[in-house]
């Protein structure tokens, strides 16, 4: 017999596999209907490299990939360790200064 808490708590949305496999078809239904388009619709265009096919998926995708890498990078120097407040708070509680009351 299963767990009662388990059994009582509500499912979201995208806990049903089927919300989640009609999900990924729509957006790969979208992403074909716009591929398919691109052969249709007239882009007014500034640059001529804005005229090869698939310019703008590709400008967006590795757009992504250097915004990833980025931040990835910016991690190394942003990132604090774990318990970074933690120590903070201890150090203020071990020298009477544990209560910031402002009077």
């Amino acid at each position: 017999m299963k767990n009662d808490k388990l059994s009582n708590k509500k499912r979201a949305l995208f806990d049903n596999r089927k919300n989640v496999t009609r999900v990924l078809i729509a957006l790969y239904g979208i992403c074909a209907l716009l591929l398919i388009l691109d052969f249709f619709i007239h882009r007014h265009i500034s640059h001529s490299w804005e005229n090869l096919f698939g310019f703008y998926p590709l400008y967006g995708f590795v757009g992504c990939v250097i915004l990833v890498k980025v931040a990835t990078w910016m991690r190394t120097f942003l990132m604090r360790p774990e318990d970074y407040y933690d120590n903070e708070c201890k150090e203020q509680i071990e020298n009477g200064n544990g209560n910031n009351n402002r009077s």
